[in-house]
């Protein structure tokens, strides 16, 4: 930089930056889009504006239509049409690279805190729920936001506007638990699921995704809007639920204490705009333990998922007793000959390994969100397979009726068809069963399947289907066990009006993608909100990598959130009316 550069101000080194790659008009448009919003946060990001009026200043240099709705916002005057929708894509932009930095701090502390839900203490309790709380609450004081805790069940932050009316906005702190052995880079790098580790453009860390990226990059997107002093017709309420992944006990003792708003925008799925998700559902199988006498080799431990809703990387199958040299060749014999036959499915891996008196067969595939079963390779029913088939006589106990019930009703078919319950919706896709987790507790061997039913059934008549067919099996094979099955309900809606058409239109003049409804396979405390659409996260074309070992944010689409919640709030905010 020469000295003559160094005395310009910022708004006219961005202006220079602009100019020196021209942006595209839109034929016969008064608004902005891609890419002329690509080419502004490029200019923006070589010479980083001063405050947002300088990079207005630099932005009507670069664009001249731009003129008309930067001199209405200067002059304090109610926004509308293209005016409204120029300054809201503008304070977009501008967010993105000014406060891009601060939201990756954000996230980095956010993700710190270990906010999975703890079985001996109530999630309202949790430590780390509680300081999650307060760090909410400090953003929201230092944003010049209005807090309020619902009993740490809810954490609430409001921008308020000058009617009557607010749309509300949904996130969730709590996250998934972790096997922290899963989380491995290709290259051998083991990475902390509780610290943000950015190799690249990829942020790792448990939550950057679902949801405490969502959550950092709402927060900023209301303080920007603040801090521009856009008017806003209705009040923006951001809920941050904390018990989403496990039922969502919070919000509906949020319910009872507060009246909800009567529109809901949910940032924990997918773009465009979701209107219709699939039901979730736990089926779980439970068999009581049986003692062994250690005389013929037998399975006495087994592992998959953290949580249920989750397709496990790893599977584990401990096994003692017998003549533990003979099981192990009998079981190296059958390894080649098993991932030969069912490796078209999937890409997986088996290893077996001596530890003392223990045999460790390891199955390793690749994990997925539990909605999404056919992103992912689910290694517990392929070592159940693996195990069956591989001519050990194992002993009768609990692990052996797992390994049979895994392999006749599942095998690695996820879409029920091997149960007789499978059915598909045009719109919403199939219904996905996946066994995912398995573990001891109470005197039982419990394993659970991760069940996402679409619009064509009802819950009961789900339950009942299912339950025949694994009573059915149970009689045939002798084998005793208990049914548990909580089912969830789809949810389908049609929200024609102003609030849809925004946030498609955002969506798509800001990505230059298509932009129209879409249902998703997950499940969100949507269902327990009014008229609620999800608006992203995730990326459409791209791997979902909630509920994943080695989840992950991408920078670049995390950039985007910033930029296009910004611009919801405005003009959302500013509706005359939603419908």
């Amino acid at each position: 930089m020469n000295r003559l550069t160094a005395r310009l101000p910022a708004a006219t080194l961005l202006a220079a930056a602009l100019l020196a790659c021209p942006l595209t008009p839109m034929a016969n448009a008064a608004t902005i889009a891609k890419p002329e919003l690509d080419q502004l946060v490029a200019g923006a990001t070589t010479t980083p504006p001063a405050s947002f009026n300088a990079f207005l200043d630099a932005a009507v240099k670069a664009d001249p239509k731009l003129a008309p709705s930067v001199r209405a916002y200067r002059a304090k005057r109610p926004l509308t049409g293209d005016d409204l929708v120029n300054i809201g894509r503008l304070l977009g932009v501008y967010n993105r690279v000014h406060n891009g930095h601060a939201v990756l701090d954000s996230i980095s502390e956010m993700v710190a805190l270990r906010t999975v839900r703890d079985d001996k203490v109530p999630q309202h309790e949790n430590p780390a729920i509680i300081e999650f709380g307060k760090l909410v609450e400090r953003m929201a004081k230092d944003f010049g936001l209005h807090y309020r805790n619902i009993d740490n069940r809810v954490f609430e932050v409001t921008l308020p506007g000058t009617g009557k009316d607010t749309f509300g906005i949904l996130t969730h702190a709590d996250v998934v638990p972790v096997v922290a052995d899963e989380w491995v880079l290709d290259d051998g790098t083991k990475l902390d699921p509780f610290k943000v580790t950015r190799v690249g453009d990829y942020l790792y860390g448990r939550g950057t995704i679902d949801d405490k990226g969502s959550i950092a990059a709402a927060l900023y997107a209301m303080k920007t809007v603040r801090e521009s002093g856009v008017p806003l017709a209705r009040s923006i309420r951001l809920m941050i639920e904390t018990t989403e992944e496990t039922g969502g006990d919070g919000m509906k003792y949020y319910r009872e204490k507060t009246a909800l708003p009567e529109y809901n925008i949910v940032l924990d799925s997918k773009y465009p705009a979701v209107v219709a998700e699939k039901g979730s559902g736990a089926l779980t199988a439970r068999f009581a333990d049986q003692a062994v006498d250690g005389k013929q080799p037998a399975i006495v431990a087994m592992s998959g998922a953290a949580s249920a809703n989750a397709i496990p990387q790893t599977a584990t199958a401990r096994i003692s007793g017998g003549d533990l040299a003979a099981v192990a060749a009998g079981l190296e014999k059958a390894r080649a000959g098993f991932i030969a036959q069912h490796e078209a499915q999937g890409k997986f891996s088996i290893d077996i390994a001596r530890d003392g008196d223990v045999i460790v067969v390891k199955v390793t595939g690749t994990s997925a969100h539990g909605s999404r079963p056919e992103e992912g390779v689910n290694p517990v029913p392929r070592l159940a397979m693996f195990l069956q088939s591989s001519g050990v006589a194992f002993a009768d106990n609990q692990y052996a009726h797992a390994i049979r019930y895994l392999t006749d009703l599942y095998g690695t078919d996820y879409l029920g068809e091997k149960l007789g319950v499978a059915y598909r919706d045009d719109f919403m896709g199939p219904l996905t069963i996946s066994p995912t987790l398995i573990r001891e507790r109470g005197g039982k061997l419990e394993v659970t399947a991760n069940v996402r039913m679409p619009r064509g059934a009802t819950p009961d008549a789900l339950r009942a289907k299912i339950a025949e067919r694994i009573q059915g099996w149970a009689a045939t094979t002798h084998t005793a066990l208990e049914i548990q099955h909580e089912q969830g309900d789809w949810m389908a809606r049609d929200p024609k009006g102003a609030w849809l058409t925004t946030l498609l239109n955002i969506y798509g003049d800001t990505t230059g993608l298509e932009a129209k409804p879409v249902p998703t396979a997950g499940s969100t405390t949507a269902k327990l909100m009014p008229n609620a659409i999800n608006f992203g996260p995730a990326m459409p074309g791209k791997k979902y990598t909630a509920h994943n070992a080695k989840e992950y944010k991408e920078v670049p689409d995390l950039n985007l959130d910033m930029q296009m919640f910004t611009e919801m709030l405005v003009r959302v905010g500013n509706l005359k009316s939603m419908q």
